[in-house]
């Protein structure tokens, strides 16, 4: 959960214009996913290299989040060390914190700028643990301020920092030929096994419907695909 000491504003981020700030350059773009179906699916440019989740916090979800770490905790999990995985300490940054998910491990693919503040924050946090990545984004200024810029763009009245958000991003990222989950809440990335870029789309909306069968009466989901532009 994030620490109590340390909240940003809550944000409906404007991604293309936030990574800009940060100086990922527009290579790759992200865009709706607009239905899971293949009809839909075939519309979202290729290739993809990650998909955010935006999602409700629920009382079933929770109880699946507690006993999924069960599980994994006594059964285990092979993941890749070269997965970029940290934690979230801050207060409403899961947007953040799920677009650094998807840019840290798709390095091969994106442009930086020469003086980018994402890459900075990538190239020295890349060796720390998941909880000392979370403390390097805390002292962040840079990342911190675009985020509070996004927030006050991305809606007519930005909420107070005490208000409570009940909606999550979480990203999904192909490392080496597998499929993970990326959630800065929970303690460890999740494995959904292998993926191909070819399949990758279609092998994380496959896991994204599974959060929705889950809650069937919610409506508040929302897709979004970095694609090449």
């Amino acid at each position: 959960m994030a620490s109590a000491g340390c909240h940003w504003k809550p944000t409906q981020m404007l991604f293309p214009k936030f990574l800009r700030q940060l100086g990922l350059l527009p290579t790759w773009q992200f865009g709706d996913v607009y239905g899971m179906d293949p009809e839909l699916l075939s519309m979202v440019p290729r290739p993809v290299c990650a998909v955010l989740l935006l999602f409700p916090v629920t009382e079933k979800y929770e109880s699946f989040r507690l006993e999924e770490e069960a599980k994994i905790k006594a059964q285990g999990q092979d993941v890749s060390p070269d997965v970029y995985f940290m934690k979230q300490t801050i207060g409403n940054a899961c947007g953040t914190i799920g677009l650094i998910h998807a840019v840290a491990n798709n390095q091969e693919h994106l442009e930086f700028e020469t003086d980018s503040p994402l890459k900075m924050f990538l190239v020295q946090s890349t060796k720390l643990s998941p909880e000392n990545k979370a403390t390097f984004l805390e002292k962040d200024e840079s990342i911190r301020v675009t985020h509070e810029s996004s927030a006050q763009e991305g809606q007519t009245e930005a909420p107070s920092l005490d208000e409570k958000v009940d909606l999550h991003f979480i990203a999904f990222v192909n490392v080496g030929g597998h499929l993970y989950e990326l959630d800065g809440r929970k303690p460890f990335p999740i494995s959904h096994g292998k993926t191909s870029e070819v399949h990758f789309l279609e092998d994380a909306t496959e896991v994204c419907k599974t959060f929705m069968a889950r809650d069937p009466q919610e409506l508040r989901f929302t897709v979004v695909a970095l694609s090449k532009a």
